[in-house]
Order: structure tokens, then sequence, then C-alpha cells
């Protein structure tokens, strides 16, 4: 669609009165996020415009390019350089904007993460001996604002795609602005290691691979939560010698165990990593604590791109 000459995105919405109502509250968003980001400096995608047509609700978007897990699917699962990694998980926390204005994403995933232009380069990787594609511009948006909830508002008991589900969503503990950082700990990952980790679609696996990277749950959760069929005596009811126990085992490892190097800045990654991936929400660290976390030392100026796009050393 064009829009004054320019090509735009438009989502549209059927015309069916609960995506009308839907719709209806993801542009109340979308107005709260220019009204308090008019500049994009916090990088959510912003809305044009939107009509009626014929009942279809119609929301007009500036134009994006790939998200960052059609990149990394086109790109074989090569995960993406730690530097990189830094300048798109830099961006992503700075979409705090949402939390200090009482809203909760709660449906972040890397198909949710735009990049602005995803071109590339291809180099040559000597430690895999195969070519790569390498994103030249990291800059991203964080798009889809259609589940995000305002912390007066009703909230859902399931929220968030699968693999990025927080334990506390799962545990049916409530939720709020944690459950976020949570999501965007398994999404940083994910563009870590090149796959998902955690890799199922049941609950009780779920907790199951859980406890194999971080550790037992604590039993406050446990003594809290609703889902008493998943425990026995305080402990998660499960057998590691079984087929889906053998899967998990198979499948998942403690979080430091994926470390690909014992650099400094590897290590920040994965401390980074560690807190966001805490169980307990109050626990977790914050988007906006995380901003000052020692592995964004190296973002002394944040609106300068050009270091990130010159991003192709094989070291990092």
């Amino acid at each position: 669609m064009h829009r004054g000459g320019h090509h735009v995105a438009l989502k549209i919405i059927k015309n069916l009165e609960k995506y009308r109502e839907a719709a209806k509250l993801e542009i109340n968003v979308l107005e709260k996020i220019i009204e308090k980001d008019p500049h994009k400096e916090h990088h959510c995608v912003q809305m044009l415009g939107w009509f009626d047509y014929f009942g279809h609700m119609c929301i007009s978007f500036e134009l994006l390019s790939l998200s960052t897990f059609d990149f990394l699917k086109n790109n074989s699962f090569i995960p993406y350089p730690l530097n990189q990694i830094r300048h798109m998980a830099h961006q992503i926390c700075q979409a705090v904007i949402l939390h200090d204005n009482q809203l909760t994403h709660t449906d972040l995933k890397p198909e949710n993460i735009l990049f602005v232009n995803s071109e590339y380069s291809v180099v040559y990787n000597p430690k895999k001996k195969c070519n790569e594609k390498r994103v030249n511009n990291t800059m991203v948006r964080l798009v889809d604002f259609g589940s995000a909830t305002f912390d007066h508002e009703h909230h859902s008991s399931v929220i968030s795609t699968r693999h990025y589900r927080a334990p506390e969503v799962i545990l049916e503990l409530g939720w709020s602005h944690p459950c976020d950082v949570w999501s965007i700990g398994c999404i940083l990952f994910e563009y870590y290691a090149g796959f998902t980790l955690f890799q199922t679609h049941d609950n009780k696996e779920h907790l199951a691979m859980m406890e194999r990277v971080h550790g037992p749950l604590p039993q406050r959760m446990i003594r809290k939560c609703r889902k008493q069929k998943f425990f026995h005596c305080g402990q998660l009811e499960w057998n590691e010698c079984s087929v889906a126990g053998r899967y998990v085992k198979k499948k998942c490892k403690p979080l430091q165990n994926y470390l690909s190097a014992q650099s400094s800045e590897h290590q920040q990654f994965f401390n980074l990593l560690k807190q966001m991936l805490q169980y307990e929400p109050w626990k977790r660290i914050s988007l906006s604590s995380a901003l000052s976390h020692p592995f964004f030392s190296a973002v002394s100026q944040p609106q300068r791109n050009q270091g990130w796009r010159d991003s192709c050393d094989l070291s990092r």
C-alpha cells in the first residue's frame, strides 16, 4: 500500500465483533506509544493511521523487513554474532517505555522483532567452514501489540507463545512486566545458540526443561501455584527414565554449559541471561536495570549505528 508516495504495511482485521474490539484495544496501545515515544527512540513500531473499511479495522505501519526469526531460519539457524546480539538486545531492552507506562507486551518472540532493513552480506565462517549471511544493519522494531495489556486491565491466565512463556504463567501465579523479561531472555538465548531453549508443547515437560536448565523450582512458587497436579511432596513429578524424560535430558543442559566461548563478553552475556531467567518474577532483572548491565558497556553511543553495521568479525 502507498502512503504519500511511500510503501506502508497494512494490518487488516476480520469483520467480526471480537476481532474489532481487539483491534480497538491494539489501536489504544499504539496511540499510547506514539504519545510517549514520538521519535521512535524506544524501537517500538509506530502506527501511521487506522480506518474502518466496511467493518474491517485497518491499521497502517511503517514498512519493515524480515523478522529476526525469519532471518535466522533463512540463514540455516546459524547464530547471530555476539556483537550483533548486543545491539539487538539493547534496543529490545529500551522498549522499557512499555513497562514505564504500565504496559506488558505479553507476546515477545523473535517473530515479533523485525529488522528495519534485512539486507545482508555473505561472509565465510572458517570455524564452520561455510558461507553465512550477516545482516548489514541490526536496527530493529518491536511489533504486534494485539495482546499488550495495561496494568489495570484484565489479565488472561494464559499468555505468550509457548517457548517464551514465563514459569509464573505456567503455574498460574499471576503475571506482570517481568514475564516480558523472561521472554527476552529466551529470545536472546535463541539468537546466541540458533535454537529454542525450551522446545516443548507440554506444561509439565516445560517445567522439567526449566529445572534441567536452571535447577529446582523455588518452594515458594510450588506452594502457591494452582497446578498442584504437577507436583508430589513439593517436587516436580517427573520420570527422567520415561520417553519424555530422556527427551528433556537430551535437549536441555545447565545454562552455563551453552557457553560457546570463555571470553569476558560471553560471560557477561550469560550473566545477563541468568538474571533475566530467574524463576521468581521479583528477583528477575528489570529492563531499566538491564540497560546498565556490563554486557552493554560497549554501547557508549546507542544512536550511532555504524559500529553495528560493520559486524562481520567472526571472532565474536
